[in-house]
């Protein structure tokens, strides 16, 4: 196996010919140029024969000054309530969203090349995220047009008039993830945005650079200090922001860990609103009547995708002793004819992990379960270059083991036996994560417990099929540490939003002031057009 690709096998199309040097930020509508300290972003693959990271671009590494620039622009557009976006008509909202849609499907080809470079995403997948969430905005718009017409009226309960919509919530602070960078900050930004609400954003770690080509489409889509785009260190930026107590939404896909360090900074969290996507630990249970073909196939998708780089990635696989000896011969050979590779390789399913230190944290993982039991079984489990470490298929795992009880977000697969179907039911119950489930097997008298009780410990229960978010308007969500709110077309709108009414009493003093608000259309708020 080698990580290195000669530079003239690189297709000309894929090349980094030219590096992207992001030397300003978005504030307040406007590209501010930056002329302080810029931090280098390199690709872990390689261009050149012998191995060494790829310099990509470069980023502003802004200050506590910008941050609170972003913020004060963001505050003054929401203007408490009275600024033009918050108070404009559905209709005009959503046509800066369709203006926004449109200019950044021109930029699809520098996105997907970026996605692959900046943290190894491959090409076919790379090429989804992109289109996925063109779909995901198209989608939301819709499911608005929706609300706003099933809003379209005026109910009446006790003799009180009542006119209820659902109304912004203020600023968003939004922190994206590096996995899904494109399309996990848009499941926040684009229904925080069309529900009126303004939004500072700050770009991962990495992922970074593919928000350049995108920076103009915001700038020129939304009104000033709609949606302020600053880059730095989290803790720089993030900190004096949560600080000022202005802001009421954190929307943050990551861990738990930075979560809560934010919420802490605020100064009055009772009034934070949080939309959380955190970690999680899904497992699979396998059963000793599964269809083992379908199992493992759907068993190397859930663990191995990306890499294992997936909130919804398969992170434990419980299986059934009776059938573990079998599982576990087919499952790792199957993982050891996975193809490493470049992301645009053809048929490649294994590419360069974007962490440099990811690989070293991998084989503590390994080196720990080792110790305490667990052995490598497929053959090139642990075999580690400058940029990856293939997976490591480890068994048996029990509880003692770090890679039993931490994410591990990268490439390595826990199996654990069992004899009673309680061990792992307990393991779920008393997991801080629950998110999802993948449960394999075909008897309904079997199954049906299983799922009554898995439904309240966790919030998708897979039936025979790896963990997923997908499709984008079922609920996405998960209990304890897992998550806060719930994303999905529908969800997020109401997950950026409270309802708010207008009411009055039915007389005739009030009813003729209502008529009138809706004969003349003068407020955006009432008022029961259907037709959007």
């Amino acid at each position: 196996m080698s990580t290195i690709t000669p530079r003239v096998e690189i297709p000309e199309l894929y090349k980094i010919n030219t590096v992207v040097t992001q030397d300003s930020y978005l504030v307040n509508g406007e590209l501010k140029p930056w002329n302080g300290q810029m931090v280098n972003v390199y690709s872990t693959i390689s261009s050149t024969d012998e191995y060494a990271p790829t310099l990509l671009g470069s980023i502003p590494q802004l200050t506590e000054k910008e941050a609170l620039e972003a913020l004060d622009a963001a505050s003054n557009a929401y203007n408490k309530g009275k600024g033009l976006w918050p108070t404009m008509k559905v209709s005009d909202r959503i046509a800066c969203m369709e203006k926004f849609v449109e200019q950044i499907k021109t930029r699809r080809e520098e996105v997907v090349k970026l996605l692959m470079w900046e943290i190894g995403k491959t090409l076919p997948d790379s090429e989804k995220e992109f289109d996925r969430t063109i779909d995901y905005i198209n989608d939301t718009i819709e499911d608005y047009k929706q609300m706003d017409r099933d809003s379209a009226k005026f109910e009446k309960q006790d003799g009180v008039f009542a006119h209820i919509r659902r109304g912004p919530l203020g600023v968003v602070l939004c922190l994206a993830p590096y996995n899904y960078p494109l399309n996990e900050t848009f499941c926040l930004l684009i229904p925080a945005l069309i529900m009126g609400n303004t939004a500072i954003f700050k770009p991962a770690k990495f992922g970074v650079l593919l928000m350049s080509p995108l920076l103009e489409a915001f700038q020129n889509s939304f009104p000033a200090g709609v949606i302020n785009v600053i880059y730095g260190r989290g803790r720089t930026l993030a900190t004096p922001i949560m600080q000022s107590g202005k802001i009421d939404v954190l929307a943050l896909i990551g861990n738990s860990t930075s979560a809560k360090a934010l919420q802490s900074q605020h100064p009055k969290s009772n009034r934070l609103r949080l939309v959380l996507g955190l970690e999680a630990k899904n497992p699979a249970i396998v059963l000793p009547d599964a269809d083992l073909d379908l199992t493992i196939n759907e068993c190397l998708a859930g663990t191995l995708s990306f890499n294992g780089q997936r909130c919804t990635a398969l992170k434990v696989v419980y299986v059934h002793e009776d059938i573990a000896e079998e599982f576990n011969k087919k499952y790792a050979e199957k993982v050891d004819n996975l193809l490493f590779g470049n992301p645009w390789d053809a048929g490649v399913k294994l590419t360069p992990l974007p962490e440099p230190g990811k690989p070293a944290y991998i084989q503590e993982l390994i080196d720990d379960a080792k110790a305490k039991g667990a052995q490598i079984i497929n053959n090139r489990g642990g075999e580690t270059t400058d940029n990856y470490i293939f997976p490591a298929v480890l068994y048996p795992v029990n509880k003692e083991m770090r890679v039993f009880e931490e994410e591990q977000f990268g490439p390595v697969v826990p199996i654990v036996p069992f004899k009673d179907i309680e061990e792992p039911l307990d393991d779920i119950a008393d997991s801080n994560y629950g998110q999802q489930v993948s449960l394999f097997g075909k008897n309904i008298h079997t199954l049906s417990p299983l799922i009554d009780s898995l439904v309240n410990l966790v919030c998708r229960v897979n039936l025979n099929s790896s963990c997923q978010r997908g499709p984008d308007v079922y609920p996405f969500t998960g209990r304890k540490d897992s998550a806060v709110s719930t994303l999905s077309v529908h969800d997020a709108l109401r997950s950026f939003s409270i309802r708010t009414f207008v009411a009055s009493k039915d007389n005739e003093y009030n009813n003729a002031i209502l008529e009138e608000l809706l004969d003349k259309k003068t407020s955006n708020f009432i008022n029961t057009d259907y037709i959007l």
